[in-house]
């Protein structure tokens, strides 16, 4: 089966480098799973901090609210690449020090979180107040009544939202290659300096972040249309 692939490919690609790619094709598969992992994690942390600060600004909470809407106005107002910069190179000056793959994944939080908390919060605002004044009324606590009724609407309604993030913050991914770390994107840049292969090397950029991104973009999808009407009483 692998070898019809590579034929069919071949006549469907004559232009391209056949030995090329297929010699090289580890060190991408390698950067891929390096790259889908640091996302991951970023992603998973962007998350937290979108949820939590999505929360804060829904409650307004004194002081903590304003320290959110810095952190959204400065997070959102300014490149991954040069958050990544200070991580890397500002931190150490101060006596932090940080990997690469650590600085790949606090900015891509940093960047993310803001973006998560937006779309959190937009869909805290579209529950209907009604819905919460019932669960009051019902006896809950405001932690159960965040909990057990409006998060769960909010978060199916952030749904679009929420998987457009994760995909943009998947692509934000190729800037990592700035503080040295082997993913996708530095391995691409490292074949073309090395042997002058740019098509082929590009070419495999190019299908790796879609066998990433795809997935996620179907996944989202199908998971939208299943929790499209969350509203109450549809």
């Amino acid at each position: 089966m692998t070898i019809l692939f590579w034929e069919f490919m071949q006549k469907c690609l004559p232009f391209l480098n056949w030995e090329f790619i297929q010699q090289y094709l580890p060190l991408y598969e390698r950067a891929a799973w390096l790259t889908l992992r640091l996302g991951v994690m970023g992603i998973l942390l962007s998350i937290a901090v979108g949820l939590a600060c999505a929360v804060i600004q829904y409650e307004k909470i004194p002081v903590l609210r304003r320290v959110v809407a810095v952190y959204i106005e400065i997070s959102r107002n300014t490149p991954l690449l040069i958050q990544l910069f200070f991580l890397y190179y500002g931190l150490p000056k101060v006596g932090v020090r940080t990997s690469p793959a650590m600085c790949g994944v606090a900015g891509l939080a940093f960047l993310g979180g803001s973006y998560m908390a937006e779309a959190f919060r937009s869909g805290l605002e579209a529950v209907e107040p009604i819905q919460r004044e019932s669960a009051f009324s019902l006896g809950m606590t405001r932690t159960q009544a965040m909990a057990y009724v409006v998060l769960p609407q909010a978060v199916s309604i952030s749904v679009p939202a929420f998987v457009a993030n994760v995909i943009f913050l998947l692509k934000e991914t190729s800037v990592f290659s700035a503080v040295s770390l082997m993913d996708l994107m530095f391995t691409a840049k490292d074949l073309i300096g090395m042997y002058a292969k740019t098509t082929e090397s590009l070419f495999m950029l190019v299908v790796f972040y879609l066998i990433i991104l795809l997935p996620v973009s179907v996944v989202g999808t199908l998971v939208e249309r299943r929790l499209r009407y969350a509203g109450f009483g549809s």
